[in-house]
């Protein structure tokens, strides 16, 4: 295969890996009890904090080296910056639907909207951190690179699998809408190929704000786990089965961050 060739199946795969797993929600062809509702809220919680951690906090941390004994800085930061922005969101349209309906009874973000921003914003990084790859392969000229930045290409990929479907099951469930929950899915993947095009050209800019961009995406992520996704998922019998799907979940993502780089 040619470079661009390679390029391009990198940047593609990405995409339809996220959009296979949020077509996981069209197995499903009742709605989903209480107990297994809170095994894929639990699910979905583990694996966001996984992500946030090998995904997002690790290599902000790794990549912050310049900073010194001050490493930590772009990842403290970056996790409050990412959580507040959240909050601001979420009053920004509360205070639009105060002057639309002359009101405050409303909940301005659904946990629907917050998950999918959160995940959203997630993307974003990783859609980057594909197109710098696929950039820096370009500037060296040199063809092996290009395999290289398709393997990064293919273990994020493999990962967007499970974080699609722990998109779409929550909204399906919470929309009663198997095709909201699949579209939303699409939408929250379809900045990856976008901002992989833009981090190719753009590669040596941005590889000096990743580090930022790494940690505000993991707090958002943190945020809307504790939340929305962790209380939603503790089931009044006291059963803990939504624990055990969040244990699942944070050990698969942990396995595949760790065995995929």
């Amino acid at each position: 295969m040619n470079d661009i060739t390679i390029t391009l199946l990198g940047i593609t795969f990405i995409f339809f890996m996220t959009s296979l797993g949020s077509a996981i929600v069209f197995l499903f062809k009742k709605n989903i009890s209480e107990k297994i509702n809170s095994l894929f809220l639990g699910f979905s919680s583990g694996l966001m904090i996984a992500a946030s951690i090998w995904s997002l906090l690790l290599p902000a941390l790794e990549q912050s080296t310049g900073y010194g004994s001050l490493s930590f800085i772009p990842a403290a930061v970056g996790i409050i910056l990412g959580g507040l922005f959240l909050v601001v969101i979420d009053k920004i349209i509360a205070f639009f639907i105060n002057r639309k309906n002359k009101t405050s009874d409303f909940k301005a973000l659904s946990r629907s909207g917050k998950l999918f921003l959160a995940v959203t914003l997630h993307n974003i990084p990783e859609g980057l951190a594909v197109g710098l790859a696929f950039g820096n392969a370009f500037l060296l000229g040199d063809h092996s690179v290009f395999y290289s930045a398709l393997w990064l290409a293919i273990g994020i990929g493999i990962q967007n699998f499970p974080e699609g479907a722990a998109l779409s099951l929550p909204i399906k469930e919470e929309t009663k809408s198997k095709k909201k929950g699949f579209l939303l899915g699409v939408a929250s993947g379809i900045v990856e190929p976008i901002m992989s095009v833009i981090g190719i050209f753009l590669s040596s800019i941005l590889a000096n704000v990743m580090p930022w961009l790494l940690a505000f995406s993991a707090g958002a992520m943190l945020f809307v786990v504790a939340e929305e996704l962790l209380p939603d998922a503790r089931l009044k019998s006291g059963s803990n089965i939504g624990t055990w799907g969040f244990v699942m979940g944070f050990v698969l993502m942990m396995i595949l961050d760790v065995a995929l780089g």
